[in-house]
């Protein structure tokens, strides 16, 4: 029922589709299932804070061109965000016993999620220039691969929101916010760089950029949980 009525309500506030609200019914309800209701808190955490950021200067965007399509993401968009979360969980329903692991890489990949978009949002909504993450040329704003120093810094803030909310709400032991939040940053680091090379040579779609990411921040903050516990 939490995780219904919060498809629902993001539905009503056109944040998504009908089937990016199926989709997110699905993740939310996995994280439940392995956590319990603290581990569908850090989801909320990125909606509340890729909505505000896309939100922002709204007008601004529109006249600039950059601002998202309406009717709000679909079950493909949700899923490329949130599929390695939801993974990571299905593996800790799977194996219970590599929960308090899984779920490290699980919200370091909402943690990605969340930086990814409020920085291209605010860096969008603020940055007066942008420019290319591989050679800092300048480039106009909302090109893949381009950041500014107020989308950058947007996005870390993101990232430690969501591992501060993982942490808080018991998901994951404290001693990995760090982890999370730089394993996050990292991933929106690469969705820039990703963004900039095979994007734009049409290689890669937003989707798979968006996916990779994700899954790039999960593996890291996994190995770093397991080669810290090794040490132990």
């Amino acid at each position: 029922m939490v995780a219904t009525g919060f498809a629902v309500m993001a539905r009503v506030m056109g944040a998504v589709s009908d089937g990016g609200a199926l989709m997110g019914v699905i993740i939310a309800f996995l994280l439940m299932i392995a956590t319990g209701l603290g581990g569908f808190l850090p989801l909320v955490s990125v909606f509340v804070l890729t909505m505000v950021a896309t939100r922002w200067r709204g007008k601004h965007k529109r006249n600039l061109g950059v601002a998202e399509r309406r009717g709000g993401r679909n079950a493909a968009q949700v899923l490329a965000n949130l599929g390695a979360a939801a993974l990571c969980a299905a593996a800790a329903i799977v194996f219970p016993r590599q929960t308090d692991i899984l779920m490290v890489g699980a919200m370091a990949a909402l943690a990605e999620a969340a930086a990814d978009t409020v920085s291209s949002e605010a860096g969008q909504a603020a940055a007066k220039q942008a420019r290319m993450i591989y050679d800092f040329r300048p480039a106009p704003i909302g090109t893949n691969g381009a950041v500014s120093a107020q989308g950058t810094f947007a996005g870390c803030v993101a990232a430690c929101i969501v591992a501060w909310v993982s942490t808080f709400f018991g998901v994951v032991g404290w001693r990995w916010a760090p982890v999370i939040a730089i394993a996050g940053i990292g991933g929106m680091f690469l969705d820039s760089v990703l963004g900039a090379t095979f994007e734009n040579r049409g290689v890669m779609g937003n989707d798979s950029v968006n996916f990779v990411s994700t899954v790039f921040a999960a593996d890291l903050a996994l190995i770093t949980v397991l080669v810290v516990g090794s040490r132990r």
